[in-house]
Parts: structure tokens; C-alpha cells; sequence
């Protein structure tokens, strides 16, 4: 058997008593895996099955790099806890969400992993800004974040500070908050207020839709902003 640590991203239930996880694995990066049962009425496996929680995956050894691996066993890491609070949990599902879109085809990524560790631990802990930071440090982690450069207007679509505003979206107090972020040691040191919050949000969805082939605004996004409301 190996056992994979895994943060679990999204599920689906198949059939009448089993499920599909797509998780993010620190072994092997985006990965889904096929849980028998685990919808039956004596498994009492299914508090487990909520985004981002970090599980360990038994698999069969010989099948641990395949796609789709029925999996033999799952528990819940023992350095993890859940967190019951209502806007943690729904900035969870959010991260949870954006990943499950953005990564399908991520390998092995170590410092991604850590990253959304420590986003867990940021937001469980009080951090309600925490999202904000994971979410400019993941652009970073895949190389696509803005540079530092002279101007205050953040161009979007090239990345650089310009003199000159291109997109409504940036303007200069959000480009502001970016030359912030790039230049933090520390991203999630960073507090905003509420409208600051929603309006740089806004700015990072709108970059990624540039940066990331394919970006679709995740659903959840809505309920982040009912809750910070």
C-alpha cells in the first residue's frame, strides 16, 4: 500500500453508495480517486468529505500513479482538525473550488501544497484576508503573478505597472494593494478593509480570466460575498 496526503478539492457521488474525489495530492498532484461505499449507511466516512480537508489515501502500490485509483482506505490526517466556523468554511470551499479548476493538470508541486497549508492554517485561524494572500501567492507559485515595476496602474493583461489606467478594474488604489502584495515578505500579514476586500478580489478574478487558459469565475465566489458583506 502507499499512502498519499491529499487535500480533498471537489467529490461527486457516483451511483448509489459510491463517490469520486478529486484531490490534490502531495505525491502526485491533481489526482482522482474511486471511494466503494463510502455512501452507505454503515460508512461513517462522509463528515470527511468536505473542501480542503487534508486526508491520507491508502491506495494499492501498484496502481499509485494511475488517473482514476480505487482507493482502499481513508482517513483524516491527525495533525488535521476541522474548523466549524461558517465564513472559514465557505472561504475553504472557495479555495477548494478555484483549485479543483485551475490544477487538473498539475503534477508533483511541493510548494504548492505547502502553500495551501498554510492558507488553511491562516484561515482557520481568524485570517479572514488569508484567501486574498493564497490567492496571489498561488499566481506567484505558477509564475504568472505581476512584476514589480514603475507606474500605478497595474495592466492586467501584460502584467506591469503602467502610467496610464487600462482596465476598470485597476485602478489606482487596487493597482495599489498588487505593489503591496509583491512586495510583502509575508502576503498574509496583509488586512484590508471590506471594500478594499471585494474590490481587489474583483481584480484578482479578472487577472486570472488573462493569465489562466480557460478561467471560469468559480460559483462559490458568490457565497464569499455574502458572507463578508
Amino acid at each position: 500500500m502507499e499512502i498519499h496526503r491529499c487535500f480533498l478539492l471537489s467529490y461527486v457521488k457516483y451511483g448509489d453508495h459510491d463517490a469520486i474525489m478529486h484531490c490534490f495530492s502531495k505525491e502526485n498532484g491533481y489526482q482522482s480517486f474511486f471511494a466503494k461505499g463510502l455512501y452507505s449507511a454503515r460508512n461513517k466516512k462522509k463528515p470527511y468529505l468536505f473542501p480542503l480537508n487534508l486526508l491520507l489515501i491508502s491506495v494499492p502500490k501498484k496502481h499509485a500513479e494511475q488517473q482514476m485509483v480505487r482507493l482502499s482506505k481513508i482517513e483524516v490526517a491527525p495533525e488535521f482538525t476541522e474548523y466549524g466556523n461558517v465564513a472559514a468554511n465557505s472561504v475553504l470551499f472557495f479555495i477548494a473550488d478555484f483549485l479543483n479548476q485551475v490544477l487538473r493538470e498539475e503534477s508533483t508541486n511541493a510548494v504548492l501544497f505547502k502553500e495551501i497549508q498554510q492558507a488553511h492554517r491562516e484561515i482557520c485561524g481568524g485570517n479572514v484576508d488569508a484567501y486574498l494572500a493564497f490567492l496571489f501567492s498561488f499566481l506567484r507559485i505558477s509564475g504568472v503573478a505581476p512584476f514589480e515595476s514603475a507606474g500605478f496602474f497595474l495592466n492586467p493583461e501584460t502584467g506591469l505597472f503602467e502610467n496610464g489606467r487600462s482596465h476598470p478594474d485597476f485602478d489606482e488604489q487596487n493597482s495599489g494593494i498588487w505593489q503591496r502584495y509583491i512586495k510583502s515578505e509575508n502576503p498574509y500579514s496583509i488586512k484590508l478593509p471590506r471594500e478594499q476586500r471585494q474590490s481587489f478580489l474583483d481584480s484578482i478574478m479578472r487577472y486570472c480570466q488573462y493569465h489562466i487558459t480557460g478561467f471560469q469565475i468559480p460559483r462559490s465566489l458568490a457565497v464569499v460575498r455574502e458572507i463578508f458583506e
